[in-house]
C-alpha cells in the first residue's frame, strides 16, 4: 500500500567558516520500506534520526533528494486529499467550533454544508466528543483537542493517516487513555497508519510493526513485529506481557548503543 523506495534527503547546514560556504547535512540515507494496507507502523529512533522528515515526505510536504514514495501505486509528489496528518500541536482553528473544525477539510473540498456537517458528526461521535460540537478549542482539555484533530483527519476517510507524536504533549494518564481509545477507532476503520513517537512503550502498545532508525544519517536498522500486537484489544494490559518487557529492553539498548540485541 505504501512503498518507500531508496529515499535520500539532506538539508543545508551552517556556514563552513574555513571554506566560506554552506554545508549539507544528510538526514536520511537509502531508506526503503514497504507497509501493507491496514497496518499500524511506528517510526522510532533517537532525536534527529529523520522520523518527522520521513513522515513529511510521505505527506508530500517536502520532496526527497532522490528516491520515490508511492501510495497505492501513485507517486507522492505533493499533498494529497487521501493522505491526512495529525500533528503534535493540535493545529485547531480557534475561531471555529468543534463541528466546524472537523468539517473544515470537507468545506475546502467544496462539500455542501449539510453533508459535511453530517460527516463531521459521525467522526465526532467516533472520538467520543458527542455533545461538544458547539464548543471552541479553548473550552476543551488537551486530550479533547487532540480528539478533534483526529476526527478532522479522519473525516476525509484517508487511505493513509500520518501521526507525528500526537500524544506527546499530554499528561501520562490522558496519553494512555487516548492510546486505548485510538486503538479502538483503528480497529473499526483499519486505516493504514504511520506513527512517529519517541516512546518505546507507545510504539509497542499501538503498533503492528516498529521501524528502528539509526542516526546521522537516518537509516532503517531493523523492522520489528510487536510481540503484544495480538493482545492489544483484549482486556489484559499488554504492558504486563513478558515479551513486552524483553522487547522494551532490546529497543532501549538499541537507542542507547545503536545496536539491536
Amino acid at each position: 500500500m505504501l512503498k518507500i523506495d531508496h529515499i535520500q534527503k539532506s538539508f543545508k547546514g551552517k556556514v563552513a567558516r574555513s571554506q566560506g560556504q554552506m554545508t549539507r547535512q544528510q538526514v536520511l540515507c537509502d531508506v526503503s520500506l514497504d507497509i501493507a494496507e491496514g497496518e499500524f507502523v511506528s517510526l522510532l529512533g533517537a532525536s534527529g534520526c529523520g522520523k518527522t522528515t520521513l513522515l513529511r515526505m510521505i505527506a508530500g510536504l517536502i520532496k526527497p533528494d532522490s528516491g520515490t514514495i508511492f501510495a497505492n501505486d501513485r507517486a507522492i509528489v505533493q499533498p494529497r486529499k487521501d493522505i491526512c496528518m495529525v500533528f503534535q500541536n493540535f493545529g485547531l482553528l480557534p475561531w471555529l467550533t468543534v463541528l466546524a473544525n472537523v468539517a473544515f477539510p470537507l468545506e475546502l473540498d467544496g462539500v455542501g454544508k449539510s453533508e459535511r456537517e453530517a460527516s463531521a458528526q459521525t467522526y465526532i461521535k467516533l472520538v467520543n466528543l458527542a455533545g461538544f460540537e458547539n464548543h471552541y478549542p479553548h473550552e476543551l482539555s488537551g486530550g479533547m483537542q487532540q480528539r478533534v484533530g483526529i476526527a478532522r483527519a479522519l473525516v476525509r476517510q484517508p487511505i493513509l493517516l500520518l501521526m507525528d507524536e500526537p500524544f506527546a504533549a499530554l499528561d501520562a494518564q490522558t496519553r494512555e487513555q487516548l492510546q486505548g481509545e485510538f486503538l479502538s477507532i483503528w480497529a473499526q476503520l483499519k486505516t493504514t497508519i504511520v506513527f512517529v513517537t519517541h516512546s518505546i512503550d507507545e510504539a509497542l502498545v499501538l503498533s503492528d510493526k516498529i521501524v528502528l532508525l539509526n542516526s546521522s544519517p537516518g537509516r532503517v536498522a531493523k523492522v520489528l513485529a510487536s510481540p503484544v500486537a495480538p493482545y492489544r484489544l483484549s482486556e489484559r494490559d499488554v504492558r504486563t506481557h513478558p515479551d513486552f518487557a524483553t522487547q522494551s529492553h532490546n529497543i532501549r539498548e538499541f537507542l542507547r548503543t545503536g545496536q539491536y540485541a
